[in-house]
């Protein structure tokens, strides 16, 4: 039997382009997200800054029912 990326890209070239563009975009979403954006970085700056103002709730304080 052929390697598993091997046996997927002959499925693939089967398919109707805007099938495969389906594809693609499935395949896509199993990728790793590890870049930060411009979002993610302001985010880890304010919640550093209430950090360090003492700004935190405990984990106690949480109802976790």
């Amino acid at each position: 039997m052929a390697p598993v990326t091997q046996q997927i890209s002959e499925i693939v070239d089967c398919l109707p382009e805007a099938e495969q563009l389906l594809v693609l975009e499935i395949v896509k979403r199993f990728l790793p997200d590890d870049a930060a954006t411009p979002d993610d970085i302001a985010a880890i700056h304010a919640a550093r800054a209430e950090y360090a103002r003492g700004e935190t709730v405990t984990h106690d304080a949480i109802d976790w029912n």
